[in-house]
């Protein structure tokens, strides 16, 4: 819940329904998500995978270990939140 609470909070889309350990959050456009996830996982603290759901580009964010800590999820928040926030003024006006 900490993933979705805080991408939430940071104004972001979570697509899904967050009942056990995987959320789905799009960063707005196909693009910018893209961007978004090859970023994240070019970081190195964790990695999350693209996916499309209902027609839309997401990351998938999934917790899958054990020995995955309370301070594991906040680091990573903040890595995700920190790139998209990178991200989203990097993105070049439209061409008219």
């Amino acid at each position: 819940m900490t993933f979705a609470e805080g991408l939430r909070a940071s104004g972001f889309d979570v697509l899904n329904d967050v009942v056990l350990n995987q959320v789905l959050v799009s960063f707005g456009d196909d693009e910018t998500t893209a961007r978004i996830i090859d970023a994240v996982q070019a970081e190195g603290t964790c990695w999350c995978g693209g996916t499309v759901w209902k027609d839309r580009k997401a990351m998938r964010i999934s917790v899958s270990s054990w020995a995955t800590t309370h301070s594991d999820v906040i680091r990573s928040l903040q890595v995700i939140l920190t790139i998209a926030a990178n991200e989203s003024k990097t993105v070049a006006p439209p061409v008219v």
